[in-house]
């Protein structure tokens, strides 16, 4: 059981009707990804190619600032707006997809773009997994 697991589970707010494990592994990989996902920017600023990646470094931003605004908005579940939930869950999908395309183009030539390209993969696939219990 992990800790946010745990955090949840002493809400004195009934949460049983969402998938505690989804919503704990969804949340881990959102800030799992915000924390690549900005260190890959700052890898690619550190290239001598910078200019060459501007585009990854503004995906790589953005990707950050959605999964972290979702990993924020999913610890606070409770008595949450599931409108909300949902086009958080979904903006974070779109964003971790295009970041992990993006990153995919410099995977041959950046190891940290392929790291990233794979914590989007799974940020991607933990949000859709939420999605399909809400």
């Amino acid at each position: 059981m992990s800790a946010i697991t745990d955090m949840h589970r002493t809400s004195p707010k009934d949460l049983s009707g969402i998938d505690q494990a989804a919503l704990a592994a969804c949340i881990d990989a959102c800030f799992e990804c915000t924390t690549i996902c900005t260190a890959c920017a700052d890898a690619c600023l550190a290239e001598g190619m910078v200019a060459d990646l501007t585009t990854c470094i503004r995906t790589n931003l953005d990707c950050a600032d959605i999964c972290a605004a979702t990993g924020r908005v999913l610890t606070r579940y409770s008595g949450g707006d599931s409108a909300v939930v949902r086009a958080a869950l979904e903006a974070c999908v779109a964003a971790c997809t295009a970041c992990a395309t993006e990153c995919a183009q410099h995977a041959q030539m950046h190891e940290h773009c392929k790291i990233c390209a794979d914590a989007c993969r799974r940020c991607e696939e933990a949000c859709t997994a939420l999605l399909a219990t809400l």
